[in-house]
């Protein structure tokens, strides 16, 4: 998934959303020095992942892409699954897309002495684009894809990612509509149990 989803799947708790957030950006332990809460939403962040590469439907969606898209098949879906989310937001959020998406920002901005150099750089791509907004709109997805196919290493083809997945639109819409409600309990369940592992409140055995 990608940032609107894991910020979102993170709940009201604005530290597990910074950890989520900042998944991507932190590798291997995280650092003991940032709260608790952030580095359980760091791990939050790892568990959504591993949940989505591993659900039928996504798995079914990867096998759809023909290559030599099927080998960036994981980085494709995860955008275009946002793209769905942005555009369906109401359905998932009693908020409206553009305060979340703002709010988002400015709490990110706020923790920036925490933040790893490499999500201070996308703060700043967020601020430029809109984002995770601007995921609604189809030229900030190939805006996305732009931008991380200059990341590769390789040669790759994520930079003519839209047309392929607008080819599946249909398919991926209903693969989205499968597999994120079971995400979304998942994480809320994830989450609740971790609250109560940590707790100080939790009797000793």
């Amino acid at each position: 998934m990608n940032v609107l989803a894991h910020a979102l799947l993170a709940g009201d708790d604005p530290a597990l959303r910074l950890g989520g957030v900042m998944g991507d950006f932190v590798h291997g332990t995280p650092d003991l020095a940032l709260p608790a809460r952030v580095r359980e939403g760091i791990y939050l962040h790892r568990a959504i992942d591993v949940f989505t590469d591993s659900h039928p439907a996504v798995r079914a969606a990867r096998e759809r892409m023909q290559p030599p898209f099927r080998r960036y098949a994981g980085i494709l879906l995860d955008v275009w699954f946002d793209h769905l989310l942005a555009n369906d937001f109401p359905s998932w959020s009693d908020t409206p897309l553009d305060v979340f998406s703002n709010g988002l920002r400015a709490e990110l901005r706020a923790a920036e002495a925490m933040l790893p150099d490499g999500l201070k750089r996308f703060v700043a791509y967020m601020d430029m684009h809109d984002l995770p907004a601007g995921y609604a709109r189809l030229d900030r997805i190939e805006g996305a894809f732009a931008g991380i196919s200059r990341r590769l290493s390789r040669a790759n083809p994520v930079a003519d990612g839209v047309p392929v997945l607008l080819a599946d639109a249909e398919a991926l819409r209903g693969t989205f509509a499968e597999f994120f409600p079971a995400l979304r309990r998942f994480a809320t369940g994830w989450a609740a149990e971790r609250i109560a592992l940590t707790s100080p409140d939790r009797p000793s055995t």
